[in-house]
């Protein structure tokens, strides 16, 4: 654990923003795979809860090896900005969520925006703030934040029965999040799911790194694969 710590420091010392990098840029361009369907090379995160399975990355607790507070599988090669990212994703129990222009601290823990799922769907699809604001959208909606703080809220393109309806319980789902400015759009299974347009002064994040979210709580089991990443 103490070798992996001494990895992220030095990650974060180094940030590395994706459009603008020259070598990233290039190769993300037309998008690229961040994980190899092999090994966890080039993520970060506490190997008691974190392993690579039949081609996915699993984040699983039980109830001999639980999580006590939530925990991240941080990717390694720096910050993102303006991206759109695809990958999928199958639960059984909990709660998860991928984190996007997020900031790590100590511990494997990780804060900031969040496009949060859950087994039982009662968040699946939101824009959430972790370790800061909480709810930033709910589902099926568009939500405008000012300067200092005020939401705009506006129904989305999408009813949330529709959306529910074309959510695939205990099976793959596949999820595409962009950002490009202030703009950050969830989607799941092709419906778009939730938009934030955040303008906050001292909240809204203009960069920060990729983390996969393994949540405390009773036993769960969380799959990631085909995780693509794509400059904007």
């Amino acid at each position: 654990m103490k070798k992996q710590i001494t990895l992220l420091v030095a990650f974060i010392a180094t940030p590395f923003l994706i459009d603008i990098h020259p070598a990233l840029a290039q190769d993300a361009a037309d998008g690229h795979s961040i994980f190899d369907g092999e090994t966890l090379q080039g993520w970060v995160g506490d190997p008691k809860f974190w392993r690579v399975e039949n081609g996915a990355i699993v984040g699983q607790s039980t109830a001999d090896n639980p999580v006590k507070a939530n925990t991240f599988l941080t990717w390694d090669k720096g910050e993102v900005k303006d991206f759109e990212m695809s990958f999928k994703f199958r639960m059984d129990g909990g709660n998860s969520g991928v984190q996007i222009r997020s900031q790590p601290k100590d511990n494997f823990r990780v804060v900031g925006y969040q496009a949060d799922f859950d087994a039982k769907n009662a968040y699946t699809g939101i824009f959430y703030d972790e370790g800061g604001r909480g709810i930033l959208v709910p589902r099926c909606k568009q939500v405008t934040i000012d300067a200092d703080g005020k939401k705009t809220v506006v129904d989305g393109a999408v009813d949330e029965a529709t959306y529910l309806s074309g959510i695939k319980e205990g099976d793959w789902n596949e999820v595409v999040i962009t950002a490009v400015g202030p703009k950050l759009t969830h989607s799941i299974n092709g419906n778009v799911s939730a938009v934030l347009i955040d303008h906050q002064k001292d909240a809204a994040e203009a960069s920060g790194i990729l983390a996969l979210q393994l949540h405390s709580g009773p036993p769960m089991k969380v799959e990631f694969k085909d995780l693509v990443l794509q400059s904007k």
